[in-house]
């Protein structure tokens, strides 16, 4: 079932933007932070905002976290902070605890510490970035793995009017397109009838090394 209650404790950049982003989504966000300015500045954007320190177990079992679907922790200024208050979304039973990580030893800590799932939004960034640097085509690059990927590739010049049977990556690269997205449709999981226009964004998955390989020798050529 898919999550409709969200709390973001800790309301800095990532914690507000993320916040934001869940009620566009259409998802009810409780926002916590310990700066009551930065409360009552976001606090009309969300569904409820509150002045509370996350770490004391009193103050979080008066919110009634544990009737959330899933609890964001977005601290990223106090590891030790950090750490604690994902201990108490979990005790408190909290469905999924998601935290940010600042550092790869934070990370491990708040793996060991079982929470769901844990967020490096500066690596994460940083790795993206990267890519897209050094591929003129690349639009946004997924990490699944330390071996597979899911990209995003502008269909260029070279490539406009080829069906995918023509290019066959699965067979040549070990690597598929499984959606298309043009002006005016998005394609899901596209036939090998289907044709390539000059500026289509084709999404692939497969291996890093057979990706890589498509790109060198199609793409960029």
């Amino acid at each position: 079932m898919k999550a409709q209650q969200f709390v973001v404790i800790g309301l800095g950049r990532f914690g507000s933007s993320m916040a934001l982003e869940l009620m566009d989504m259409g998802y009810e966000v409780l926002g916590i932070d310990r700066d009551e300015e930065i409360v009552e500045e976001i606090g009309g954007q969300l569904t409820h905002a509150v002045t509370a320190d996350a770490t004391d177990e009193n103050a979080v079992r008066s919110l009634g976290l544990r009737n959330f679907d899933c609890g964001i922790v977005a601290i990223g200024d106090d590891i030790e902070r950090s750490i604690l208050a994902s201990i108490l979304l979990q005790e408190i039973g909290v469905k999924t605890v998601v935290a940010k990580a600042t550092s790869i030893l934070h990370g491990r800590a708040l793996s060991k510490l079982g929470v769901d799932r844990v967020i490096f939004p500066e690596r994460d960034m940083g790795i993206r970035v990267a890519h897209q640097l050094v591929t003129p085509n690349l639009l946004d690059y997924i990490e699944l793995s330390q071996d597979y990927s899911i990209v995003e590739l502008t269909v260029p010049s070279c490539m406009n009017g080829k069906c995918l049977a023509d290019i066959n990556t699965r067979a040549k690269y070990g690597c598929s397109i499984i959606a298309l997205n043009r002006k005016d449709e998005v394609i899901v999981a596209p036939t090998a009838h289907d044709y390539l226009h000059e500026g289509d964004i084709m999404v692939l998955i497969g291996s890093n090394e057979g990706i890589g390989r498509f790109e060198d020798e199609v793409v960029n050529r």
